[in-house]
């Protein structure tokens, strides 16, 4: 786990940073959007499509985890959090780049998810007569 001090200096601008335990790691939130996780010391910083190729581009890899199926065998499932390139964290200069990239991927990720909010709720109010249509 990383020092929850050099997670605030990573994203010091950016809004009021929090950092709490979750995922057997930790989950880094900016302002209350969640634009980062910690597994064991491995920092990955949130992205979407349209921040992924600028990770590939680095080199950089997407966070990854197995679960066992009940049927059996695995699944692995690749969540939308990206490594940042190395020595990028050593310096806030030079991760500002990739906390500003996760903060806006943080925050299109939350007005997408409210919009689907709002057209099912949308949904619900229209007559049943009307959505069959």
């Amino acid at each position: 786990m990383l020092d929850a001090g050099y997670l605030d200096d990573l994203f010091a601008g950016f809004g009021r940073v929090s950092v709490r335990r979750m995922f057997g790691g930790q989950g880094v939130f900016v302002s209350g959007l969640m634009v980062a996780i910690v597994i064991g010391d491995v920092l990955y910083v949130k992205a979407d499509a349209e921040s992924e190729a600028r990770h590939r581009a680095a080199g950089c890899e997407p966070f990854r985890y197995v679960s066992w199926l009940k049927a059996g065998g695995t699944r692995t499932t690749t969540l939308s959090y990206w490594q940042v390139p190395e020595g990028a964290g050593d310096d806030a200069d030079a991760f500002r780049p990739w906390a500003s990239g996760a903060v806006a991927a943080a925050i299109r990720a939350g007005q997408a998810a409210e919009a689907a909010r709002a057209r099912r709720r949308a949904r619900q109010r229209q007559p049943a007569a009307d959505r069959a249509g």
